[in-house]
């Protein structure tokens, strides 16, 4: 009974930000690829590319590209990682039709842990970033709480299929302390034991408008 209790008020956590008005709203499309090779028992390289659109169709918005070494510790439920990241932006002015870039090279330190509740994943992520963009240095702190529920065929046997779902904060080091907040809800496919799809549709909300995007992901171990 705690147990559920306890899953009940996390998914309450992670829905919340549905809940929250926002002055204005689009639709975009995000393609993820989110690698992981492991080299023994207890390092891994992180590799990620995103390919973000202003619709849901094209009209790049940004291109993040990341990678990071990672060690894993306590049992494999604990992972320190230190990453880099390359962003390309592609930023419309106001009112125009223009597009201006933007480049940021990033330096991130991150830990995750993982846990269970009966057959249900949860998963932490603290992330720290240094963000040089352009001639600016920025500093931003982000909390990721993520859950994966398997589906069942049977009391017994589960299915290739999951329900996923995440909330993510942004918090700066200056003002304004808010940055952004990402919530998400999908269905993900087991293809084999190496790699797993999901679709999904996200929302990001700022202080005055926010963005809604439907995710593709794939992930795979190797």
């Amino acid at each position: 009974m705690k147990n559920k209790t306890n899953l009940v008020l996390i998914i309450l956590v992670l829905l919340l930000p549905l809940f929250s008005q926002s002055q204005d709203s689009n639709f975009g499309n995000w393609l993820i690829y989110i690698g992981n090779k492991k080299l023994n028992q207890k390092w891994n390289i992180h590799n990620e590319i995103q390919y973000r659109n202003h619709n849901a169709i094209s009209d790049l918005e940004q291109l993040l590209i990341r990678t990071g070494l990672g060690y894993t510790f306590n049992e494999n439920k604990n992972n320190i990682l230190l990453g880099y990241g390359y962003i390309l932006s592609k930023n419309y002015l106001a009112n125009k039709d223009d597009k201006v870039s933007v480049n940021e090279h990033r330096i991130f330190q991150q830990f995750t842990s993982n846990q269970n509740i009966g057959k249900v994943i949860l998963n932490h992520r603290y992330r720290f970033e240094q963000r040089f963009v352009e001639s600016d240095f920025k500093m931003r702190f982000r909390y990721f709480l993520a859950l994966n529920i398997p589906l069942k065929v049977t009391e017994s046997k589960s299915s290739k299929y999951y329900l996923s779902a995440y909330n993510e904060i942004f918090l700066n080091t200056k003002a304004s302390i808010f940055d952004r907040n990402r919530v998400y809800g999908g269905i993900g496919f087991h293809v084999n034991k190496n790699i797993k799809v999901e679709a999904g549709y996200m929302n990001q909300f700022f202080e005055t408008s926010s963005r809604d995007q439907f995710n593709i992901i794939t992930f795979v171990n190797f």
